[in-house]
Formats: C-alpha cells, sequence, structure tokens
C-alpha cells in the first residue's frame, strides 16, 4: 500500500519575546522537534510558519493566517505543531465551495 504524501506546514508560536534579539530560545526548540517529527514520519515540509512573540487568543498572526491562505489554496494538507492545536475547516454550503477556520 503506498503511503499518502503528506504536504507539512510546521507552525511555532510564542506568545511572548523572551528579550533577545532574533529568534526566541523556544522558537529555536520547537524548530528542531518540528524537524525531527518531520524526517522521522516522512512529512514532506512544505515551509516553516513562525509567529514568535504572538498572542494564540485570535488569528490575527501574520504567518498563521499566511499558512491557512495556503492550505485554503491547497499547497497544504497537513500541520504540525508542538503542543495540541486544532484546525478545523468546514465547507460552507455555499455555491463558491469556500472553507471557513472553526
Amino acid at each position: 500500500m503506498k503511503q499518502p504524501i503528506y504536504n507539512t506546514a510546521l507552525y511555532l508560536r510564542l506568545s511572548r519575546d523572551d528579550e533577545q534579539q532574533g529568534e526566541s530560545a523556544s522558537i529555536q526548540t520547537q524548530r528542531a522537534m518540528l524537524q525531527t517529527y518531520a524526517w522521522d514520519n516522512n512529512l514532506h515540509v512544505i515551509g516553516e510558519y513562525v509567529d514568535d512573540g504572538w498572542s494564540g487568543t485570535n488569528y490575527d498572526r501574520p504567518n498563521f493566517q499566511r499558512m491557512i491562505d495556503d492550505i485554503e489554496d491547497g499547497k497544504i494538507n497537513c500541520v504540525v505543531t508542538k503542543d495540541d492545536c486544532v484546525i478545523t475547516f468546514e465547507k460552507k454550503a455555499r455555491k463558491d465551495g469556500s472553507s471557513v477556520l472553526k
């Protein structure tokens, strides 16, 4: 049986800045963990989406929105994050078949 191809996004986020220039240590650690997981599970990584210093209480994070656009464009069919994160799309019963984040 042929293994399905998962075009994967690695999503990294930290809600506060750790007062260091560049990426926070947590983001660097998350990247290493997610890259290892993707490699170990034969996932085809399309890209990384990093929102360092952004709150998870809303969806207005720039790279989160870019990732959602890529999902809706069919570029990504799998998202890997460090912590539990559920992204659910519901097909609206509309003529254009557009999806909404739930």
